[in-house]
């Protein structure tokens, strides 16, 4: 899907979810924030390069890490830590900076107990896991999830989900998380709705969620409790608009009893 018209600036430390329908746009914006696909019309600035300007494409792509839907795509090596260092050994650094690379990326994602072992006995959570590790070691400043968790279970998925919130959260990294999941934006500072290569809207999650039918227009369903909290109004509760989760839902309902 072509982007059109797209006016979309990332700030720095949030995190930014990407919604909206199959062949909307989200992966094909996703892709041009790192310069793997780069504009024919208009430009793309990351941390004020143009990703135009091709013989500064490596540095975008330092400072802009991707982790993709199929972790197996990013996992090239045998051994999870072999795993790990293959970015900062392509970059020429000294051993002792890949090995203290290496500790800290598998920290940030706990999988620490799992250096020695083979990517491909892991569960899928667990090698989405050794895969954002694989970027963290790198130094990006932004993480871009381009549906990362839509081959997951939900064990899976809360997994990762956890991972990029609390890098988000702890580490300062801006993460633009891209999911066809509804309740995985819940918790993102602000909401972008694709449609057809554009933006149809754009805000907080409350703001964005209490936007119903047009997110039903576009196709696309509310998040569980956000379709409750709905149904609680017409029904003549004054939820807030915020009650978007089960601990909001479960502490506006003691507190109404």
């Amino acid at each position: 899907m072509a982007l059109r018209d797209v006016d979309l600036e990332v700030r720095p430390g949030e995190f930014l979810a990407v919604v909206g329908p199959n062949g909307s746009g989200k992966s094909t914006l996703a892709k041009h924030l790192n310069g793997l696909l780069l504009p024919t019309a208009g430009d793309v600035w990351v941390a004020g390069i143009n990703t135009r300007e091709r013989d500064r494409i490596w540095e975008v792509r330092r400072i802009t890490g991707m982790v993709f839907q199929n972790p197996d795509n990013q996992l090239v090596a045998t051994v999870v830590e072999e795993d790990v260092a293959f970015g900062p050994e392509n970059l020429g650094l000294h051993p002792d900076e890949i090995r203290r690379r290496v500790d800290e990326a598998l920290g940030l994602v706990r999988m620490e107990p799992y250096r020695r072992h083979a990517p491909h006995l892991l569960s899928g959570g667990q090698k989405q896991r050794v895969a954002i590790a694989g970027v963290l070691a790198m130094r990006p400043r932004v993480l871009v999830f381009d549906e990362a968790t839509a081959m997951l279970d939900p064990v899976g998925r809360s997994e990762v989900l956890e991972t990029a919130h609390r890098l988000n959260r702890e580490e300062g990294l801006t993460v633009v998380h891209i999911t066809h999941f509804m309740e995985e934006a819940v918790a993102a500072d602000r909401v972008a709705v694709m449609d057809r290569g554009g933006i149809a809207l754009l805000g907080p999650p409350a703001e964005v969620f209490g936007q119903a039918e047009l997110l039903r227009r576009l196709g696309l369903e509310l998040p569980a409790m956000a379709e409750l909290a709905a149904a609680l109004r017409r029904a003549g509760l004054p939820v807030p608009p915020d009650v978007l989760d089960v601990p909001r839902m479960f502490e506006y309902l003691v507190g109404v009893a």
